[in-house]
């Protein structure tokens, strides 16, 4: 019994995940689409309120956190992809088959946790889009996107992952348009370029730092990615698994320089349009700047994206609580069920008045701290020869995720230290 407890052991795949059909491999965009729903966590409002934030009382110094952070994303991203087409099981799912129970029951809570501060994100960054585009009480607008969201999760119960897929890459795209729309109109500095160059300009920047962090590379994405290519394409072997994981490579490297691409624009145009401008260190400050600054229409396409990626981000987090419950405990609630349930914390926050944007940077931050616990594991397993074969990580790629770990504990371990000592 001792050996079943280790996390370098192979687990037995189910019948569920055996190679899929040869006629699925043929390449191309086909089999794009995984990477790009866990990409969705990356432009979620957790990201708006932490890059808005930045931008406006720092100017660009801290654009070379967001581009580390995406470098960072695309690397655990594919080793998570990686991790579920090899051993045919999400990251959950193997955790949950070599840990013993008082174990499993640990690491769900934190993974729980941490997904309960992923969707106190997206439920109030939805609930202020709705209050800006069409006036509508935080908590009704919290209320209203719960209830979308479960729409949407209804299209991947009763449809599948494709539709499901479909539906995420539309939202998307109007992320991307609605958070970049305004740098068409709105002069970029030169003084971007000074942003890269990494530094700190007191706690206050390190804290934000650490919600950058925690809002770009998100530990329920690193969760969930396993299952959801595992999902899409079975268990490939042979040919077919190169083919896969070549796609796959590409489809990880497309959607996250798309969603780096838009933290970097959300950034850059707080940085170049809302310095200086009194309130602009909140959503609903930012949007009156970019409204009065840029235009109605701007100020509206602002609004429908950061309502899109409420909706998007949420339905996203929520299918992978979901897979995290399933892999760990071995339990599986509907996901609609569960919607009813996550949503509850966030509309209790609505109604109590907390400021929704500092509430959504304080979540992102605790995202941070929860990534470690996704990370080490993920790590390990892709590295270990027991679990992944001859696709276990090289020195050159081991080296590297280590040190994606380091960086993300060290990070972590000053931002736990300042707040504590109450310099934060």
């Amino acid at each position: 019994m001792g050996g079943a407890h280790r996390l370098d052991a192979v687990p037995a795949p189910t019948a569920s995940v055996v190679a899929a059909p040869a006629r699925r491999r043929r390449g191309g965009l086909t089999l794009l689409g995984p990477a790009f729903v866990a990409a969705v966590a990356y432009v979620d409002p957790g990201n708006v309120a932490a890059n808005l934030t930045a931008g406006a009382r720092y100017g660009y110094l801290l654009v070379w956190v967001l581009v580390c952070a995406n470098l960072m994303a695309v690397l655990v991203q594919y080793l998570s992809a990686k991790l579920g087409l090899v051993t045919g099981a999400s990251l959950p799912e193997i955790l949950g088959r070599r840990l013993p129970r008082a174990g499993r029951v640990a690491f769900w809570l934190q993974a729980e946790s941490v997904a309960a501060a992923t969707d106190l994100a997206e439920v109030i960054g939805g609930a202020i889009a709705l209050q800006l585009l069409f006036g509508v009480p935080l908590v009704v607008g919290g209320l209203v996107v719960g209830l979308v969201s479960m729409a949407v999760l209804e299209v991947q119960s009763r449809r599948g992952q494709r539709p499901f897929e479909a539906v995420v890459v539309g939202l998307l795209a109007v992320i991307t348009l609605g958070f970049v729309a305004g740098l068409v109109v709105s002069p970029v500095s030169a003084d971007v370029a000074r942003g890269l160059v990494p530094r700190f300009a007191g706690t206050q920047t390190v804290l934000l730092a650490a919600s950058m962090l925690g809002a770009t590379v998100m530990p329920h994405a690193v969760y969930l990615h396993s299952s959801l290519s595992r999902d899409r394409h079975g268990r490939p072997v042979g040919a077919d698994r190169r083919v896969v994981l070549r796609a796959t490579r590409w489809d990880v490297l497309l959607s996250l320089l798309l969603a780096g691409s838009v933290n970097v624009a959300m950034l850059v145009l707080a940085a170049s349009g809302l310095a200086g401008r009194a309130g602009t260190d909140t959503i609903e400050g930012a949007h009156a700047v970019i409204t009065d600054s840029l235009g109605p229409v701007i100020g509206v396409l602002f609004g429908i994206g950061l309502l899109a990626s409420g909706l998007a981000s949420t339905s996203v987090g929520c299918y992978a609580g979901s897979t995290i419950m399933a892999g760990l405990l071995h339990a599986r609630v509907p996901l609609l069920a569960r919607r009813a349930v996550t949503l509850v914390p966030a509309l209790v926050v609505l109604a109590l008045g907390v400021d929704p944007t500092w509430a959504l940077v304080l979540s992102q931050v605790f995202l941070s701290i929860g990534i470690p616990f996704a990370l080490v594991p993920l790590v390990r397993l892709t590295g270990s020869r027991a679990v992944m074969g001859r696709f276990a990580n090289g020195p050159v790629l081991a080296g590297a995720a280590w040190a994606v770990v380091g960086a993300v504990v060290a990070l972590n371990v000053a931002l736990v230290t300042l707040t504590v000592m109450g310099r934060a």
